[in-house]
Parts: C-alpha cells; structure tokens; sequence
C-alpha cells in the first residue's frame, strides 16, 4: 500500500552533514511523503464542547493564551528562555492549528496503561519519519553517530533543552540512567544482555560504548525501547537511589515499600507519579489508579515548534477514561465522545456497526496498515518436556500436516468479516522482505494431503480415530490463548480444533489470563503450544523477528529453551539444531553490523531458513486495521501504519493535531 505523495508532517532536526546524517539512517530522506488517502468517506467537521473554557488566543501568539498569562504574572518565564537554541520544527498535516482544547481518548483498564506512550509518549532520541522509513531520524538528539563496528554510538543534544518543571536536560540524565539504572544490579539483578558504559562528553553530547556490536541501536531509539533514556531525570531521581542519598532505605521503609529499588520505581513511574518531569508535550496531573481519568496537561518547556515559531503542542489537555468494558467504550465512540481511539474498539466486527454510525457520531476512519503479518500464528513447542510430544512436533512433517488440515478461508469468512487472506508466519506484501513462497506454503485446505504427512509421523490410530503416540497412547495436545485481547480467538480456535480432529488429531483449546498465559509460555515453558499475532511482518522486522528464530525470552512460542541457550552462550535451555544455530550466528552478524545493505542481506538469509524451517503456522494475513478520529481533531493522517513498534499514531506528532 504505498503513501500518496501530499504534504504531511516533518521534521527539520538542524544542520546534519551527508556522513554524520548516513550514519544514522543508512541514507534515508528526511522528507516526508504523505500517507493520506483519498478513498474514505469523512464527514464535515463538527465543534464539540470539549474545548469549553480553554481561551484559543490570538491566532499568531508564539505560545498557548494559558502559558502567556503565567509569564505575565511571572511565574513562568518567558517563550525564548523556555525553549531551547534549536528547536525542532513540525510541520502540520494539514495546516498551522490554533491553541486549546482537550484530546480525548481512553483506554480499557490500568493495566492498558502502556497504551498511552501512542499519543502522549513519543519523544525518544530518534524517531520514525510518520511514513515509517526503516531508518530512524533525529529527534531529541539533533544529529547521531555510529562506529563502523556497532559498538559507539555518540548523541549531540539540543542545547537549552528543559524537562516539564524547567530544570535542564543534559547528557548527565542519560548518564544517570545507562550507569546509575541499567548498570545497577539491585535494580537489574540479571543484566543488560549486551553490558554498555554511557559517557557525557560535554553537557550536550553524550556516547554509549557496548561490549559487544549493538547495530539495532538507533533503530531502538526510534522504538518505545528507547523510552527509559529520556523518562528518568537524575536531578530528580537520584534522591531516591542509594549511590546518592545514603538514607534512602529508611525513607523507602517510611514509606511503606520493602526496599529502595521498589520506590525508585514507584517514583520513575511515568504514568502514575505526576511529580516525575517529562520531556513529552503533555505532562500527568492524574495519574493512572488516581480514579476513572488520566489527566496530562500540556509541558510549558516542550521543545518543538510549528513552521511559524509557535509552541507545540496544540491541544491543551489530554485525557483518558479508564473504562473496564470494550462495549461500554464502544458505546462512547458511537456517540462521538472520544477523538482519537484505535484498539479495543478497532475490530474488523465492530466496523460496520462504526461505519454505520460515522455521520450521526461525527467522526471518521484513519486507515491503518498493520506491521503484524497475521491474525494468528499457532506455536507448537519444539523444546517440550515431553519428550513424546517433542519428538512429533519437531517433525516437519507434523507441522505440514496440521497446516494443510486448516480451512483458513472458513476462517476468514466466520470470523475475520471475510477480510484478510491464507498466510503464513511471514513477511507482509508492503515489506522488502516479502517472499511468495514463505507466505503461500502449505496453506490450501487439502485433508488428503494432510493426512499423508501425518501419516509418516503417527500412522496408528485408536477407535475413534486418533492418532497415536510412539508410546501407544492417544495424541491429544492444548492450545492456549491470553483471554480478553482478541475476541475472535476462540472462534477461530474452535474451527482449528475440528479440521484437526478430522485429520485425527485431538487438539484441546484453553483461554487464561494473560499474566498466566506470559509465565506458562515464558518461563516455565509449561505450554504444548501457543498463539499470539504475528509481529515482524514489515518495519518492525528487525526489533520483532521472534517468529522467524528464537530471540524473545517472551515470545519465543516455539523454541524457549534454545533463546535460554542463545542468551547464556550455551550454559542454560537446549541447544538448537544446526538450521537453527546458523541463524543465531546470522543474527548476531546482523546485530554487530552499522550497515544498513548488510543488515538486509543477512536478514534475508535468517528468513530463507525459517521458510524451510517452518517453525510456526500462519492463519490470515492481517487485514487493514483503523482509527476512529473525531471530525473535530485535525491533522490527523487518514492513513498511517500501525504497530507497536512505531508506536501507533506518535509518529504522525499528535503535538501538531489540534481541535478544530
């Protein structure tokens, strides 16, 4: 789905010279295209009464008619000292805004929380263009530079910068957190994977120097994996830290937390302490647990500006309900009563009863092409304790079978609206890595075929028609789901359960929590086989290729026990077969390398093995996917990708929507 070429949101980041800039994209540009399409239907725009009681002010005032009036009475200072030498310039989507407002939106329990880095928590060192190139480009860092082997990477910073209470942000915060944080063992027992020192070279440049080759690096700046770096102000935290305050365990204990690490924490929450500085465009004055509303008012020191020098960002509050019903919040956007929501009302079921309601309800579809490859992918475990099951799942021919058993095309129509394709665990069509013959295989609907690999794997059956175990027993396996997150899953796996039974396999299908769901299938590797979306089908490849080889301690569905050997150089979890172990090795060359040419060549090869390997089964390419956006937020792309990665819709700068 390639973006029409239209004026759209940018960035300019300040002088850059060709090297320095190549070193931190790998040579893409800086202008940004347009995602916007031309094929929804949008209604005419409607005022609501959100913004009652938020002064708009003179249309060409450099600053919001709130933040002026607290200069005037001098309790903040003035526009030019709040921002820094080099501010970073949007470009609107549409056009310049006007100040004022509230942005509304809301998110489905505490727990969804980590929902809200979309709209209010995306400023990281780097960022994606909004059309998601797969190089990163500056943000908070002006400029970025790479070693050629990987291992330094040095940041400049925008001089005069300031954190949300005015204090300075400087390269000693990111010091703060890479030595005084990561580096700490009582607040990280295990250890950065890659062990990595960070140095201030002076008060606006700082450089990381790694052990090992971290050529991901820049990409996971642009990622929420970046999101630490610059959430953790050391003026403010180190009060709450043992290298600097001698007394901080018996203050903890004053507190009511069992230790200093646990109220380091509490305090470096970002969305439940409203004490906390930020360096994002709104900043929390209710935080999350503190009721039914997250509250987050707009940062005097945020550091962007629009094209004629105005202070971003627009709107002036930002706020979320906390509801625990998908219907009850379902319900709010058929009434028009929030301006920005993708998931969990974004379900292909839930679409017609939106579209039908678009003009009544005033707002319309944003177009959102996912990064996940598939609906659903089933995990068989490779690595099982039973060694029964282990050795038939291993099997190739196991896996064939099963996946020849699917009648992915009745799934498509019962429970995916009829949307979406037969596909596999593999890279997207709009990605660079889209193979045909990975995407396509083994995903006819042929039960002859099926049982003709199944039958060289388990050629006995019971009375009923089971197959049968080397051991004589019947082969009977679950699957289990996270409940809650997809409500289609049980559909689909209840249709999976009897095309395996017609092949004689006796496939039992079990919902759970998520928190069990992460540790049966993480961890303890209690699982006989799992599903979960399909990530790393398109930009989002190279940080979430865990469907492809073993490299998630969390989502290695699969093959747990050999990312435990992966990550402990062999001392713990199982060694993989040699396929295997050939990616592993590929995957640390892609990882040790700063060369974006390189980095694709080897990513190839890892795919060209997990297409032969065929670790995991595909179900149904994951269909277009969309935003409901109120008529009255403008700026707003009507079409942008979608992913976790990206993170949905931060890089489109919700700093530059406004209420119209």
């Amino acid at each position: 789905m390639s973006p029409e070429p239209a004026t759209h949101a940018s960035h300019r980041a300040g002088a850059l010279n060709r090297r320095r800039f190549l070193a931190t994209t790998g040579g893409a540009a800086m202008a940004f295209t347009s995602l916007t399409g031309c094929d929804l239907l949008s209604t005419n725009p409607t005022n609501g009464s959100r913004d009652a009681g938020h002064d708009r002010g003179d249309s060409s005032a450099k600053e919001a008619p709130g933040l002026a009036k607290l200069v005037k009475a001098g309790k903040l200072p003035p526009l030019p000292e709040r921002l820094p030498k080099s501010p970073l310039t949007v470009t609107p989507a549409e056009r310049t805004g006007h100040y004022g407002g509230d942005l509304t939106s809301a998110i489905l329990g505490p727990a969804e929380a980590v929902q809200l880095y979309r709209i209010v928590g995306y400023d990281y060192l780097m960022r994606w263009s909004p059309q998601w190139k797969s190089a990163p480009i500056p943000n908070i860092a002006k400029l970025a530079e790479a070693s050629p082997d990987a291992r330094r990477f040095t940041f400049e910073l925008r001089e005069g910068m300031r954190w949300s209470n005015g204090d300075p942000f400087t390269a000693h915060d990111i010091v703060f957190v890479q030595n005084d944080v990561f580096n700490n063992e009582e607040l990280y027992p295990a250890g950065p994977s890659n062990p990595g020192t960070a140095q201030a070279l002076d008060d606006h440049t700082v450089r990381f120097t790694f052990e090992d080759p971290n050529g991901l690096f820049l990409q996971e700046q642009a990622s929420t994996m970046g999101l630490d770096y610059v959430t953790r102000p050391s003026r403010y935290l180190k009060q709450f830290h043992a290298k600097y305050n001698r007394d901080v365990a018996a203050e903890a204990k004053k507190e009511k937390f069992a230790s200093w690490t646990e109220y380091f924490s509490a305090k470096a929450d970002r969305w439940v302490n409203p004490d906390l500085p930020t360096v994002f465009p709104w900043r929390i004055t209710q935080g999350v647990g503190e009721g039914t509303r997250v509250v987050l008012e707009r940062n005097p020191y945020y550091w962007k500006v629009d094209p004629d020098g105005r202070q971003l960002p627009y709107i002036d509050r930002v706020v979320y309900s906390v509801v625990s019903d998908p219907e009850v919040l379902l319900t709010h956007v058929l009434a028009g009563d929030i301006d920005f929501q993708l998931r969990p009302t974004n379900t292909l079921t839930n679409k017609p009863v939106l579209a039908r309601r678009r003009e009544q309800g005033h707002y319309r579809f944003s177009r959102a092409v996912p990064s996940n490859m598939n609906t659903m992918v089933l995990c068989l475990n490779l690595t099982h304790g039973d060694r029964a099951l282990r050795g038939i799942f291993a099997n190739k021919d196991f896996r064939i079978g099963l996946s020849l058993a699917i009648n992915r095309q009745e799934i498509i129509d019962t429970a995916y609206q009829k949307q979406g394709r037969p596909y596999q665990a593999a890279p997207r069509p709009e990605s660079e890595f889209y193979d045909e013959k990975f995407a396509t295989q083994y995903t006819e609907y042929d039960v002859a075929g099926a049982n003709q690999h199944l039958d060289r794997v388990l050629p006995d059956k019971d009375g009923k028609g089971f197959r049968l175990r080397p051991d004589g027993r019947r082969l009977e396996f679950t699957v289990e789901f996270a409940n809650g997150i997809w409500p289609e899953y049980p559909t689909v796996l209840e249709l999976i359960r009897t095309y395996a039974a017609q092949v004689g396999v006796d496939l039992r299908i079990k919902g759970e929590d998520r928190a069990l769901f992460d540790v049966r299938t993480g961890e303890a590797q209690k699982h006989d086989a799992a599903v979960w979306q399909g990530a790393g089908g398109w930009n989002d490849i190279y940080l979430n290729p865990y469907f492809y080889l073993p490299v998630s301690a969390g989502a290695t569905y699969f093959g747990r026990a050999w990312w435990d050997w992966y990550v402990s150089g062999g001392k713990n979890g199982e060694e993989p077969p040699e396929p295997t172990k050939r990616q592993l090795t590929l995957f640390d060359r892609l990882k040790g390398t700063a060369d974006a040419t390189e980095r694709t060549s080897l990513m190839k090869q890892i795919l060209a093995i997990a297409r032969e390997e065929f670790y995991a089964i595909g179900i149904n390419l994951q269909p277009e996917e969309y935003a409901t956006v109120n008529d009255r937020l403008r700026n707003v792309p009507d079409k942008m990708p979608n992913s976790w990665v990206y993170p949905t819709p931060g890089p489109t700068s919700p700093e530059q929507y406004f209420v119209n």
